[in-house]
Formats: structure tokens, sequence, C-alpha cells
């Protein structure tokens, strides 16, 4: 049951490297918004250097107008330089239309990218919150763990003596079984001895006795 424990909280540990993981590419996708935020940024002041070009050349107009009104006398002799100035500021115009069109494209999928952006920003914030709560646990793990190894170490030091009392307790009982099967023997030896002994005395006997046959049944009965 430890054992398939740990497994789990194992693997809750490789999940939680693998948000990590996702953080950081989180991480890296904010710094390319923010690259793409100054190339916005730069993209704007070009646009606005393009509207306040195409200003002055209105104004400029606007001035050779009021002076052609005021001068008409030279007024044939300017128009062929006006037509030319024309003819310059409509292909500058031509020249800034598609450029002007691709930075309009370029805002649009930017401001699309913003809304990205704020919505993974919220999902690293959620992630981090989430990082926290399993870092804690990781924490209450690693703890339960040490104390658990403590108290493995401690079973294992009470088994080791349990076994050297059980081991040195079975010596003991040996020694004293043995010591007593010894004294047994010996004296088990005496009293075989000692009967043999007196068998022969009272073959002995019997022998001088001439006792009659029933006489000699019963004392043999009695003796045995």
């Amino acid at each position: 049951e430890m054992e398939a424990k740990y497994t789990r909280k194992m693997q809750a540990l490789r999940d939680e490297m693998d948000l990590r993981r996702k953080t950081e590419i989180h991480e890296l996708e904010e710094r390319k918004n923010t690259q793409i935020s100054e190339l916005m940024g730069n993209h704007e002041g070009a646009f606005g250097a393009i509207k306040n070009y195409y200003n002055d050349i209105t104004a400029k107009n606007l001035t050779l107008i009021s002076l052609l009104k005021e001068q008409v006398e030279d007024l044939k002799k300017k128009e062929a330089v006006l037509e030319k100035e024309k003819a310059d500021v409509l292909r500058q115009n031509k020249g800034l239309a598609e450029p002007l069109q691709e930075a309009q494209e370029l805002v649009a999928e930017l401001q699309k990218k913003l809304v990205h952006y704020y919505r993974d920003k919220e999902a690293l914030m959620n992630s981090k919150a989430h990082l926290k709560v399993t870092q804690k646990e990781l924490k209450d793990l690693q703890w339960e763990h040490e104390v658990l190894e403590q108290r493995f170490s401690k079973v294992q030091e009470e088994r080791d003596e349990l076994y050297q009392k059980f081991t040195k307790a079975i010596n003991e009982v040996q020694q004293r079984t043995g010591f007593k099967n010894l004294l047994l023997e010996r004296k088990l030896q005496g009293l075989l001895s000692l009967l043999e002994q007196k068998e022969v005395e009272l073959s002995e006997v019997v022998a001088v006795s001439n006792l009659d046959p029933s006489a000699l049944s019963l004392v043999s009965h009695k003796l045995e």
C-alpha cells in the first residue's frame, strides 16, 4: 500500500513537472507578445509619420492653390510644375496604400493576439496558484516519508533486538536440556548396572535356596 501510495505521488510530481514546463512555455509566449506590442508601437509611429506627411502635402497643395488664386498670371507658368508635383504625390500615395493596408491587417492580428495574451495570463496565474498547492503537498509528503523511515528504522532495531534475545534464550535452553540429558543418561547407566548386579545376586540366592517352582514363580513375580 505504501508503494502504491508513493507511486501515485510520484505520478503527481511528474504532472507537476509537466505543468512547470507549460508555465515556462507561457512565459516564452509572454515575451513574444511583448515584442509584438513593441512592433505594434513602431508600426503606429510609422503610420503617424505617413499621416503627417500626407497632411503636410495637403497643406502644401492648399497653399499653392491660394497662391494661384492670388497670382492668376503665374498660373500658366507654374501649371506644369504643379502637374508634376501632383503626379509625384499620386505615386507616393499609391506606394503608401499597400503598406497602410498591411499595417492595418497587422494591427488587427495583434489585437487578436492581445486577447489570447490576457487569457494566457489568467491561465498562468491559475497555474502558479496550483503550483504552490502542489509544492506544499510535496513538502508534506517528504516530511511524512521521513517520519515513516524513522519508524521503520526503529522497528528494524526492535526486531534485531528481539531476534538476539530469542537466539540467546534458545541457546540457554539447549544448554540446560543437554546438561539434564547427560545427567539422566549417567543415572540410567548406574541403575542398569545395579539391576544387573541384583539379578545376578537373585540367581545365586535362587540356586542356593532350592525353592519349589510355585514359590520361585511367586518370588520372581514380586521381584519384577
